[in-house]
């Protein structure tokens, strides 16, 4: 009896790699969701849409863009956490509803690391570091020196409360240990608007977003936010030069609900890597400031990892409230 128990678990075990394999084999041979978290026309739905042309290709199969905005990304987050782990409907999340919300918000409907499994890493850019020119400080150490010496009376934009703009000037002001005013406006534009005017002094933003302005001598880059400086501008240190560990890249990557089948997952991972290494692909990333990122599910969920425990520590630390 204790054979025929032993065989028949074997049996069940191996029925259930070979089928997962051959699962993965045939995966897809129907539409692939793809859902951004986001309104359509913005850069998140332009990744999804040149990743879904693409495997499209690959796959001979639909792959199709759904934009479900709200909430931070919340909303969309929440309906592939809570779709069939059958890998037919995946999301292209960043740092908002991944790594950031699960403590800017009070309650959320999903656990970004228990309900999503983290497919790979698709892109990665910087944010810019920049204040009026007629501000004094021409790198990090100056703007620093000129907000220790008028405590609280320097000002930075953001384009709304706990979104990375925000989070990066409080995790310099942390590292720092100085205090600036905090202007937060719906949108990147806004906020562009009265930082050319003068109306406020600094403000962390989009490298692409940035450009215009820097060309056009309306603003003054003082530093980028990752750890090592940008091919776009060579010449702007990084904040980590100053401040050793300050790295707030802006990013995407792939997730799938979890219980997704490994063999699913790696399918998914193997062709993504195709389409990231494509120097079409490439070259679209470059134009819009960002790079290219292929990596492992497990680098990826790493990063998750380390970076909501950086985020958490940094909203806890200045008291930042999600606005509702």
């Amino acid at each position: 009896m204790k054979r025929r128990v032993s065989l028949l678990a074997c049996v069940i075990a191996c029925s259930a790699v070979v089928g997962g394999a051959v699962m993965a084999q045939s995966y897809p041979v129907k539409p692939v969701r793809i859902v951004v978290p986001y309104a359509a026309g913005g850069p998140y739905d332009d990744i999804a849409r040149t990743l879904g042309q693409r495997l499209t290709e690959i796959w001979g199969q639909p792959v199709i863009v759904e934009n479900r905005g709200g909430a931070g990304g919340n909303i969309g987050a929440d309906v592939v956490a809570k779709a069939a782990p059958d890998g037919y409907t995946t999301l292209l999340g960043n740092a908002g509803p991944i790594t950031v919300n699960p403590t800017l918000f009070k309650k959320l409907p999903y656990d970004p690391q228990r309900d999503l499994t983290p497919v790979g890493m698709i892109n990665a850019s910087r944010m810019v570091l920049s204040v009026h020119p007629s501000l004094p400080a021409k790198n990090v150490k100056e703007l620093v020196a000129l907000a220790k010496a008028s405590p609280g009376k320097l000002s930075f934009a953001s384009s709304g409360v706990g979104n990375l703009q925000h989070l990066g000037m409080e995790l310099l002001q942390i590292q720092a240990g100085i205090k600036m005013n905090h202007i937060p406006y719906k949108g990147a534009a806004p906020a562009f608007v009265d930082l050319i005017s003068g109306q406020v002094d600094s403000m962390f933003a989009n490298i692409v977003g940035t450009m215009p302005h820097l060309r056009s001598g309306r603003v003054r880059a003082v530093a980028v936010s990752s750890a090592a400086r940008s091919p776009l501008l060579p010449e702007v240190p990084s904040v980590a030069e100053t401040y050793k560990g300050f790295d707030i890249p802006t990013w995407s990557g792939i997730f799938a609900p979890a219980a997704t089948p490994r063999d699913i997952v790696a399918k998914l991972n193997g062709d993504l890597t195709k389409v990231l290494q494509r120097t079409d692909v490439k070259e679209r990333f470059a134009n819009q400031g960002s790079e290219s990122t292929p990596s492992t599910p497990e680098a990826l969920a790493e990063h998750v990892r380390k970076e909501t425990l950086m985020y958490a520590n940094v909203i806890k630390t200045a008291k930042i409230v999600a606005e509702q």
